[in-house]
């Protein structure tokens, strides 16, 4: 996938906390950014232009990938500040491509982020200005026919928006708490012949 302009987050670098282990206890504080302190660095996108994360390897199993960002509030200090409650919001989703009815498979044509090493969204040119945690996630869906089997692997990384607007994001979901481990899009299996899936959590909020 091409590097595009303003940030390509790396996962290692001082912008990024991520993840190398699959979460798989949905109500585990280690869903919000797992637990690596947060870095110290916070860059900057303008509004309207795509945010990335690069994974330190490719994306090794299939499933969905999702992107959540939460608005630092004032006088709050991004580096501390826990993101706890009611203040995560989807920005984007890279989902699976349903076939006509079809049924869906266990490969890249169902799955677009599998065996990507990058992935990325546009923030939306409604989001107002400020500091913001940027969330990333990619669940893997190949252990998912039972009730903790899904394994999500996230990533946090620091951002400042700017250019933004005046929208109001939402609707707002707490991590832990925006996803039950029964929820179709955790306990799921192709087999047999699945041909719909639905990513959890809530509406993407395009502005």
């Amino acid at each position: 996938m091409k590097l595009l302009p303003p940030v390509l987050f790396l996962a290692a670098t001082a912008h990024a906390h991520c993840n190398n282990q699959g979460v798989t206890d949905v109500n585990s504080p280690d869903i919000r950014c797992f637990q690596n302190r947060a870095g110290t660095s916070v860059a900057k996108v303008a509004a309207g232009d795509p945010l990335g994360f690069v994974a330190m390897a490719e994306i090794s199993h299939f499933g969905p990938v999702s992107f959540y960002m939460a608005r630092v509030p004032e006088g709050q200090d991004i580096n501390s500040w826990a993101a706890d409650g009611k203040v995560w919001f989807k920005v984007g989703e890279i989902s699976a491509v349903e076939n006509s009815g079809g049924p869906l498979t266990s490969d890249e044509k169902t799955w677009p982020a599998y065996k990507q090493t990058s992935v990325e969204f546009t923030i939306p040119t409604a989001l107002p200005s400020g500091q913001y945690l940027a969330r990333v996630e990619s669940i893997a869906l190949h252990q998912a026919s039972s009730i903790g089997g899904a394994q999500i692997y996230l990533s946090c990384a620091q951002v400042e928006v700017t250019g933004g607007g005046s929208g109001t994001p939402g609707p707002l979901v707490a991590f832990p708490g925006a996803y039950q481990a029964s929820d179709p899009g955790l306990l799921w299996s192709y087999y047999p012949l699945a041909t719909s899936y639905k990513a959890p959590g809530p509406a993407v909020w395009l502005g």
